[in-house]
């Protein structure tokens, strides 16, 4: 009965330390965190602070069909080489958009870990139920 009840717990144990040890490989120089806002939310802090930085990772083409109106587009897959070029402020603050709220997850987090510091993930222009610009 007893063999019964340490296997378990042994199972348990070497998982649960395993996790762990995972979890001690996070960069303990990254200090910012990815904070999820709502397309209502966002507008609404938009319009009370102009300040605030809007990022479409979409292509090219997304981003001529329909975008947010002052959007930066920033690619995901171009996020790590302009970035600092496009977006230099560590300190602003940036939401971030793709389409569906896959890719703006992923830049999201990239951008945390590159070292931005105030990141809110919007999701998906998909949600977003407001006026959007169409072209360049």
């Amino acid at each position: 009965m007893k063999k019964i009840i340490i296997v378990p717990f042994l199972v348990m144990l070497i998982a649960f330390t395993g996790c762990q040890s995972a979890e001690k490989k996070v960069d303990p120089e990254i200090k910012g965190v990815v904070n999820k806002i709502s397309a209502e939310d966002a507008k609404k802090k938009m319009d009370e602070d102009k300040s605030i930085i809007l990022v479409d990772v979409r292509t090219k083409e997304e981003f001529n069909e329909a975008h947010i109106e002052n959007a930066v587009l920033l690619t995901l897959d171009t996020i790590n080489a302009m970035a600092p070029s496009l977006i230099p402020d560590k300190n602003a603050t940036y939401y971030v958009y793709c389409k569906s709220g896959n890719r703006s997850a992923i830049a999201a987090t990239e951008l945390v870990i590159m070292g931005y510091m105030n990141i809110y993930d919007m999701g998906g222009i998909a949600d977003w139920p407001y006026e959007t610009i169409k072209g360049n």
